[in-house]
């Protein structure tokens, strides 16, 4: 009997002491849930100004949770680790740590740091920099670093020397970035080589009774490039099929209709049965290469190419595109075009490359491999973890080398980070319609950009 009720009592305890584990096991579990990344991208972040103001919170929180303690080495180590703020936010957290390799880094939004001794680093979203809200004084000790893929509509305050030269670190669109993110929008070489949405040419050859050889399809009108109105010139000497809102003469289905649909498989099996697609960038810089180029290639349909004045080093092969700067007039585009469009052994050169999946382009190649990053790859890193974890190392480096006495390594972007001129019109012809939006928004815009980047001078 009393063996009965000493293993009873046991058991009772066992119980109990299960429990207790479980529920600092919750905690724990919970804890770490306050620190699981919430990455979105909104370059408005309306309440992230809101979070700002909020008062710093602890950068080990678990010290204060009853039985989780970290002895005193641990809490030297804590107490050592550099604060990464973004200034101009891109992430949504007001606190986390992040791990880069063997080096720690503490990022946040949080402005409340901003004279933080711990402190070693400013990062700005390119879209949302405002040179009337930076971080000054600035302090000898403190990087900059800007993060920004987007086009110089967006902000192109950043695209005249005084201001990108303020940064230490870049991640842009340019291949001469820190950090550059040229090939963004392509996810690797599979995708080009990929034969999932390839229509056989006699297949397109017999569309053509009801398709035009051209498609356009753009909803945001007018921008700096000034492609409406080449597409325009265009369209007088050569049919084309327009989606978009820009220039539409022809209807998506209506599932299809909003940005969503643009990478849907009903969407691409429609583009896919065109000869050619009119893939005209929003700027013309170098090395801004979208998906506007990318997706063409990808369905095996010929992309009539304008936009980045380097977009030969990033074509797949020698002849994969049709590049509309080589062409002096719209017109004799057309006439090209009609030309590919009647011969067949012409036009299959074009897409020789993908049929027999091979990507002569080394730059390209070598770009795609050596990029510290992936593109919807949940393998690995995205771009703007990589952002992080450029400057965390670098910061990390630069407190290695203070600790043994040697002199800091300097960084600093110049005016390669980001190359844009100043938007130019196309004017074909004194009968050509003239639009107004180029003269009377972008060429103004950059302008006086350009005048208040020279204030900073």
């Amino acid at each position: 009997m009393v063996r009965i009720q000493r293993r009873k009592l046991l058991a009772s305890c066992l119980c109990i002491t299960a429990t207790v584990f479980l529920l600092v096991t919750l905690q724990v579990v919970v804890e770490l849930g306050k620190f699981e990344r919430k990455k979105f991208k909104n370059s408005n972040l309306n309440d992230g100004h809101a979070q700002m103001e909020e008062e710093p919170i602890h950068l080990h929180p678990f010290l204060k949770r009853e039985g989780l303690t970290l002895n005193r080495k641990k809490t030297m180590a804590a107490d050592s680790y550099p604060i990464m703020l973004w200034w101009s936010p891109l992430t949504g957290e007001t606190g986390r740590l992040g791990q880069c390799g063997a080096d720690t880094c503490f990022f946040t939004i949080n402005r409340t740091y901003l004279h933080h001794h711990r402190t070693k680093a400013f990062l700005f979203y390119g879209t949302d920099f405002n040179i009337d809200s930076l971080p000054l004084p600035r302090k000898a000790h403190h990087d900059w670093a800007l993060f920004h893929e987007e086009s110089p509509k967006n902000n192109y305050k950043l695209f005249h020397q005084p201001v990108i030269t303020l940064f230490n670190y870049t991640a842009t669109f340019s291949r001469h970035s820190h950090l550059p993110l040229t090939t963004q929008y392509l996810e690797g070489t599979e995708v080009l080589k990929s034969l999932r949405y390839l229509v056989p040419l006699q297949s397109k050859n017999h569309l053509r009774k009801s398709l035009a050889p051209l498609v356009y399809v753009q909803s945001d009108c007018d921008p700096p490039s000034d492609r409406d109105s080449y597409v325009r010139e265009l369209m007088t000497y050569i049919e084309v099929d327009s989606y978009g809102e820009c220039l539409r003469n022809k209807a998506l289905p209506q599932q299809l209709n909003g940005p969503a649909s643009m990478d849907a498989g009903d969407f691409y099996r429609i583009l896919a049965q065109y000869k050619f697609i009119l893939a005209f960038e929003n700027a013309v810089c170098d090395d801004y290469v979208t998906e506007k180029f990318w997706r063409p290639l990808k369905l095996g349909v010929v992309p009539v190419y304008y936009g980045s004045p380097s977009i030969a080093d990033w074509l797949p092969s020698n002849r994969s595109a049709i590049l509309v700067s080589e062409f002096s007039h719209p017109r004799e585009l057309a006439s090209y075009i009609r030309q590919l469009d009647h011969d067949d052994r012409l036009y299959q050169a074009y897409i020789e490359w993908k049929l027999k999946g091979e990507i002569s382009n080394q730059r390209l190649l070598t770009a795609l491999r050596e990029r510290k990053w992936g593109v919807q790859d949940i393998k690995q890193d995205n771009y703007i973890d990589a952002f992080e974890c450029m400057v965390c190392t670098k910061v990390w480096d630069n407190i290695r080398l203070q600790e043994k006495g040697l002199p800091l390594k300097r960084w600093k972007a110049d005016i390669t980070h980001l190359s844009c001129p100043e938007p130019t019109a196309f004017a074909f012809s004194p009968l050509a319609p003239r639009r107004s939006s180029l003269r009377e928004m972008w060429i103004p815009s950059f302008q006086q950009s350009k005048k208040e980047a020279q204030a900073l001078s």
